[in-house]
């Protein structure tokens, strides 16, 4: 097989080029440096003592899985296994026995000595709200990275959405065996809120007390949740070899290595380095125990025994209290102490005030809805993670899955972690504080006993805190640990040491594949995309370590060798599409600055080079293979532009959907064709490489096939419908701010998230795209600011000795400035008994955001009616239940809480979208772009595309106006979405995300149309006006200040159209007026009598 050349080049022949090991194993991620895999690795204590800034609290782990556990099949989609059935460390995992000879070897080896507490460390807050403690992460600037064998065992794949399971008839929810096994409870972590900073400028004052009040108060009739012991036995500072010696079969959660009940040395992955689910180590009797004790988070200080008052562990500074420990009271944990005495009147919380939905129409707030606040004490609320970030579906936490099943709701997480925050405190320190057990990261909601131990708020282990975490980087005071910033905001960011890290953190590294046939040409979006490129170029996130790299197809493959020293970029085609190889592999991806120019002269030249081109087909597959091929060694981002059906070689498609078909139910194409574009998608997540997918075409591209090479490995699906330069100007507007906005947006890189919860909680399904690694870890190669994800989750054990659960997501990235760093988020909930009390914490759009998720899984794994059904039957079953459980008196008519009472109305609008609607002519391709939108979109973003919202603006006024930046911006009410709320006096402005709509009655006002759209009268307003004047005027002020603040706060670009009475876009801008009667669907009121003649069988 040759590579043909561009005239003036020399012929490239395939060549086995020099291939390393990968640094990663598709089964479960990156392999051990040699650094981490080092001989001297202790098996006993299971951490490294050549790994620098370790110190005697090790990082957790959990054994990866064996991979006869079911996680290699690419064939079938399969659900992530119920924790009952997770193999957990200390089980067998069908490895060969290892003698006992290897074990005591590995047991000798040096001792990690915990580094100096930093006494004159500096701290320096930014206007960011980074700390920095004296701690430089090393540059990797002269890594080299070798090029990984292609070769490579695939991954195992585990689809992403939820079993379907047989029932009378079709539920949302997954069948959760409430009396399985909790041994390996599964706790995960990722994630990270804009919260309010309490330290954003050095020497601020802190937002609480100075003294901190304990978390929760002593149960009644027991003892408060506190040990009066001795010191610990070993100082904290270090450990001796005596100790590992004595200690060899202790395993500790969070360990660099962990060993399986058959003495194998489970070696270290991406699970291990984040730390392992709950009790990821199993703790023998020679580990410390800790004394039984109440669920109930801490009270004060405990009395110590004489003699340890004034005492510190022996190896650290001896610190002289004033009359012994400070007491750091802490705000209880359980709920409102007002609310909760509130319980034993008569009175009725105002969210349990039933309301008749026949009765009460408008019932839609005239403002943005918000999420309920939870019913905890004020002090710990104000802790709490935002909910823009963190929100969960039950805002009150049922105590048994008995009580959950009788409410009949979803119990879940909305996740927003990666979103852009205009405050985020970042911590640099040697020393990240987690729970040795469950390796649960400090948060607010822990409890500190006293100024040297602190209590999981997860699994209720008591820790040491580490000489270092003492000191305050705020106040600058040592003692005070329950000040540090970690303790202070349920999101932050830390700056990961080494101990984080697999290989030295990767590159930036940007790959871009074009499709060049001759209907890519003919759409004119080679010359949008190219120049959008080269204008942002210098605004690409990254470093000096920054590569870039470009590969264009049609029937052929080429790419363009950028190597520093040509006067122009060089062509070399690979015509061989059966068997795909790279020439000259190391100058196709060059580095950024080095080669600027030739890059810039390509992107310039590129658009003009195919003008005349013929080759109509599409040999998209090989194209991919190629690009993996070529991304293989460091990882990075693929991003493919295709324009049609893949027609040649691997990956080639056929049509499924026939012109002008009906779309009934039963015919629509969900599934993908094949399963090589999934297949592909695992093996870039293996090798820590994203693919995101630009779909710019007007004819039928199974985006249902396509669409899994993003879904599985963390990218995103961006699409754009009959894109024509020439015939659809609307579109290229929208695809270049969108794609400056792709360009120039944050970007983590080799990603994995993990969620944690408290004990007696499980997390059983994964909504979003990613692949699930090692059961509850996320793979994400990459993560971007605009990607949203959705959990399921459940009860396994009761929660009726706790007063609040926590749930706290991890997200370890690499930044594009090469740095480790991980965003951390906390949630803290109260735990109730009343069925009563968990209908009034109901969140209804989390509630309809997770069931929309779980919808789309339906309508993949069985089909479109039984999702349409089941979202139906889940406003059927709550509301029954509220009937008959809740209402005391039965009254007639459609019975519903304040909290739900918007519940019908939003899945009615879900019944709508074009993800479900049925009986019209929905193209596969939209409908399947619209589910992506679901199961990728954060949920605020999710909610505005169901449900839009519709204002009047020819009469705006500054009336509780924002004054954002010298800008005054209107608030005009929300009004409900039907046709008798327009009146053909005036101009309306429905904002449904990606589009919104200018509706301008017959009879507006003339004040208006001549100030405002800039015309003359109601006549002269052009049919394809997309775009209003800047004019002169107030009102133009007002108009074009309101819209433009409504487009700031979305990552996505919407088209606006003007409309008149007679506008071809009038029936988009009808269909969504979701409380009307539309060709398939009933009307709000008919779907409200439905409902209710459900309810009343």
């Amino acid at each position: 097989m040759t590579a043909g050349l561009s005239p003036g080049s020399a012929t490239c022949k395939k060549c086995a080029c020099a291939t390393s090991s990968s640094p990663f194993r598709c089964e479960e991620g990156p392999v051990q440096s040699p650094l981490m895999n080092s001989p001297h690795l202790s098996d006993g204590q299971g951490y490294n003592s050549l790994v620098p800034g370790m110190y005697s609290q090790q990082v957790a782990t959990k054994n990866p899985l064996h991979t006869s556990s079911g996680l290699s099949n690419y064939g079938v989609s399969q659900n992530v296994p119920q924790f009952s059935n997770y193999q957990g460390p200390g089980q067998t995992l069908n490895r060969p026995p290892v003698g006992s000879a290897s074990l005591a070897t590995a047991q000798q080896g040096p001792v990690a000595q915990m580094p100096p507490p930093l006494q004159n460390s500096v701290v320096v807050s930014s206007s960011a709200g980074t700390f920095h403690s004296g701690v430089n992460l090393p540059a990797h600037s002269n890594w080299q990275y070798g090029h990984a064998p292609l070769n490579q065992p695939t991954m195992g794949s585990q689809a992403n959405h939820f079993a379907h399971g047989a029932a009378t008839r079709p539920l949302l929810s997954s069948t959760v065996n409430t009396n399985a096994s909790t041994n390996y409870n599964y706790v995960s972590s990722a994630g990270g809120p804009p919260v309010q900073n309490s330290y954003t400028k050095p020497g601020s004052q802190l937002t609480y007390s100075p003294v901190r009040p304990p978390i929760g108060t002593a149960p009644i009739g027991s003892q408060a949740s506190i040990w009066p012991l001795a010191p610990p036995a070993a100082p904290p500072a270090s450990i001796t070899s005596q100790a590992l010696q004595n200690s060899s079969t202790t395993q500790e959660a969070g360990d660099v290595a962990s060993t399986a009940s058959d003495g194998l040395l489970v070696q270290n992955n991406y699970d291990t380095i984040e730390g392992g689910g709950f009790l990821a180590s199993a703790h023998t009797a020679s580990a410390p125990q800790n004394p039984k004790t109440n669920r109930h988070v801490g009270s004060a200080y405990p009395t110590l025994p004489l003699g340890y008052q004034n005492a510190s562990p022996s190896g650290g500074p001896r610190m002289q209290y004033p009359g012994g420990p400070q007491q750091f009271p802490q705000p209880c944990l359980g709920t409102n102490p007002l609310a909760a005495s509130m319980g034993g009147l008569s009175l009725q919380p105002e969210g349990l005030r039933p309301i008749n939905l026949l009765q009460e129409r408008n019932i839609l707030p005239a403002t943005p809805l918000q999420p309920p606040i939870p019913n905890l004490h004020e002090d710990i609320q104000k802790l709490n993670c935002n909910p823009e970030l963190f929100r969960c579906t039950l805002t009150n936490i049922p105590q048994t899955q008995a009580l959950l099943n009788k409410a009949k709701l979803p119990l879940g997480l909305m996740l927003h972690p990666f979103k852009d925050l205009s405050q985020l405190p970042v911590v640099t320190s040697s020393t990240i504080v987690r729970c040795r057990s469950c390796r649960t990261y400090i948060n607010p909601f822990v409890s500190f006993l006293d100024q040297r131990r602190w209590k999981c708020n997860l699994c209720y282990r008591v820790n040491d805190v580490p000489e270092e975490f003492m000191y305050n980087p705020v106040t600058r005071v040592y003692g005070e640990p329950h000040k540090r910033p970690e303790v202070q905001n349920a999101t932050i960011e830390f700056m990961a040491p080494s101990e984080y890290m697999l290989r030295p953190p990767q590159p930036p590294v940007y790959l871009f594949v074009f499709d060049v046939s001759h209907n890519a040409i003919e759409t004119g979006y080679l010359n949008t995309v190219c120049k959008t490129v080269l204008d942002n170029l210098d605004l690409v996130p990254g470093n000096t370590r920054t590569k870039i790299g470009f590969i264009t197809f049609d029937s052929t493959i080429h790419f363009y060798s950028l190597q520093e020293g040509l006067s122009q970029p060089q062509m070399l085609i690979v015509s061989d599409i059966e068997d795909v190889f790279i020439p000259m592999p190391e100058n196709l991806l060059v580095n950024l600055n080095e080669s600027k120019e030739l890059i810039q002269d390509l992107l310039r030249t590129l658009p003009q080079m195919f003008t005349n081109s013929l080759e109509t087909q599409s040999a998209l597959g090989p194209a991919l293979q190629a690009a993996f091929k070529l991304m293989s060694p460091t990882g990075g981002r693929i991003s493919v532009f295709q324009t049609q059906l893949p027609t040649l070689g691997v990956g080639a498609l056929k049509s499924r959907e026939e012109p002008n078909q009906k779309a009934s139910a039963k015919d629509i194409h969900l599934t993908p064709s094949t399963d090589f574009y999934k297949k592909l998608a695992l093996d870039c997540s293996g090798q820590q490489v994203a693919v995101d997918l630009f779909l710019l075409s007007g004819q039928y591209s199974d985006l249902a096939s396509l669409g899994c090479i993003s879904r599985y490995s963390a990218g995103s699906v961006y699409y754009y419908q009959s894109y024509h330069q020439q015939h659809n100007p609307l579109l290229v507007e929208k695809l270049q701010k969108e794609l400056k906005r792709y360009l120039t947006r944050k970007i983590g890189f080799e990603a994995v998230m993990r969620i944690r919860c408290t004990k007696g909680l499980s997390i059983h399904t994964f909504h979003g795209n990613f692949f699930v690694r090692s059961t509850d870890l996320l793979s994400l190669p990459n993560v971007n600011p605009d990607a949203g994800y959705a959990v399921q989750m459940s009860v396994e054990e009761s929660l009726t000795d706790m007063q609040v659960v926590c749930f706290q997501s991890a997200l370890l990235y690499t930044s594009s400035k090469g740095e480790r760093r991980i965003r951390v988020h906390t949630l803290c909930l109260p735990v109730v008994s009343q069925l009563s009390d968990v209908y009034l914490g109901a969140d209804v759009q989390a509630i309809t955001g997770l069931l929309a998720n779980m919808a789309v899984d339906r309508s993949v794994s069985a089909s479109l009616s039984d999702a349409r059904d089941a979202l139906v039957n889940a406003i059927v079953d709550s509301l029954s239940a509220y009937r008959s459980s809740v209402l005391t008196i039965q009254q007639p008519g459609l019975m519903a809480p304040i909290s739900l009472r918007l519940f019908p109305l939003y899945v009615l609008a879900l019944l709508k979208q074009k993800a479900f609607q049925t009986g019209t002519n929905i193209r596969s391709d939209d409908r399947i772009f619209t589910m992506c939108q679901v199961k990728n979109q954060p949920l605020v973003y999710l909610m505005l595309m169901m449900h839009p919202n519709l204002y009047r603006i020819d009469n705006l006024t500054d009336e509780r106006a924002l004054n954002i930046n010298d800008r005054t911006i209107p608030q005009p009410p929300i009004l409900q979405l039907s046709a008798e709320k327009l009146n053909r006096d005036g101009a309306y402005l429905m904002d449904a995300g990606s589009v919104m709509f200018l509706w301008v009655g017959k009879n507006c006002g003339q004040n208006f149309i001549n100030n405002v759209l800039g015309v003359p009268h109601y006549a002269s307003i052009p049919h394809n006006l997309a775009q209003l004047p800047e004019l002169d005027t107030a009102e133009s002020s007002r108009v074009l200040a309101f819209i433009s603040w409504l487009r700031e706060q979305r990552p996505f670009f919407p088209i606006l159209y003007i409309l008149r009475d007679e506008s071809p876009w009038k029936p988009s801008f009808l269909q969504n007026m979701i409380e009307d009667r539309t060709e398939s669907a009933l009307s709000y009121y008919e779907f409200l009598l439905h409902i209710q003649q459900q309810v009343n069988k």
